[in-house]
């Protein structure tokens, strides 16, 4: 593909350079090279395909049992097919750039460059709606716990789509932006929508772990059970853990990498670190893969349908 502007937030995978600037000699002395470190296209195309094919059982999952017609699982619906674009946006770029790079296609210079925009305006529309629709699914969370009794009217079907519908149409607009018009202020926005989002999904999923906590210790003390709440305390921190940590693993290198550009993009240590971009883009690619399994395949009715859209195609 295109070599990116200085800016491009989204490079494009998985041999294309980074899109930060790279500094000279000194670089040089403190990395052995200043060069992208390549991630194989095959590993690229393998975890898209897996990452599609997963999120794609989840679609037809819900799609299918009429008991999932929830504003709850429409959310998680919605993630999926967030999940499914970053793949397939992958995929596709990926597949291109391999044909290119063994000479099997011939594309014009200026045809290139519009699909290497449009590919890059589909990922970040589909990572930010990803993004999005983890704390929207946070928030839903939040409300069934802490408004059990008033959720159904708070949470209406008509909110919820209106919810799905500002959060595709800002991700998209907002994607366009961005892609059209390079610069640090892009990157300030999208590291300051990243911090938004973590603040947001942290302090919910601590507030309801600790109200669990609570409310097993009130349990404890009125059957005078001591086991009891510290079971489920390291139930909830272990369930916590793994949401938080993952969230992390996954999305907290590549916002690293954006700040890093704005604070420090001529710095050797920095310069480092942004050799590895491939690398963060995998990571988000492991994030639309191991999402079905945190969000949705922990539910009973809707493994239960999964095992059914499976046998269908057997």
């Amino acid at each position: 593909m295109s070599v990116p502007s200085p800016l491009r937030v989204l490079p494009s995978p998985p041999n294309a350079t980074a899109g930060i600037p790279v500094s000279n000699q000194t670089n040089e002395t403190f990395c052995t090279s200043s060069q992208q470190v390549v991630i194989p296209g095959e590993l690229f195309l393998t975890l898209g395909i897996l990452s599609f094919v997963e999120n794609l059982l989840v679609v037809a999952a819900i799609v299918k049992n009429r008991n999932l017609h929830s504003p709850m699982y429409y959310f998680i619906c919605c993630l999926a097919v967030s999940d499914m674009l970053v793949s397939v946006s992958n995929l596709v770029e990926t597949l291109f750039m391999l044909l290119l790079e063994h000479e099997m296609m011939v594309v014009q210079p200026t045809t290139v460059m519009h699909l290497d925009n449009a590919m890059d305006m589909l990922i970040c529309s589909s990572l930010m709606s990803s993004l999005s629709f983890l704390g929207v699914i946070a928030i839903d969370r939040y409300i069934t716990i802490f408004y059990a009794l008033r959720y159904h009217s708070i949470m209406t079907i008509q909110r919820a789509v209106t919810i799905i519908v500002v959060v595709w149409v800002v991700s998209s607009i907002s994607s366009t932006i961005f892609i059209a018009y390079d610069g640090k202020a892009v990157i300030l926005c999208l590291v300051i929508f990243f911090l938004s989002m973590i603040t947001l999904i942290m302090g919910l999923y601590i507030h309801m772990f600790s109200l669990a906590h609570q409310h097993a210790r009130r349990i404890s003390s009125l059957q005078r059970k001591q086991s009891a709440p510290h079971f489920t305390s390291m139930r909830g921190a272990i369930t916590l853990t793994i949401l938080l940590g993952v969230f992390f693993i996954c999305w907290g290198p590549f916002f690293l990498h954006l700040i890093l550009i704005l604070t420090c993009p001529e710095k050797p240590a920095c310069n480092c670190y942004f050799r590895y971009f491939n690398l963060y883009l995998i990571l988000l690619i492991c994030n639309s893969v191991v999402d079905p399994i945190i969000y949705a395949f922990r539910s009973q009715e809707l493994r239960r349908t999964l095992k059914e859209v499976v046998l269908c195609f057997w």
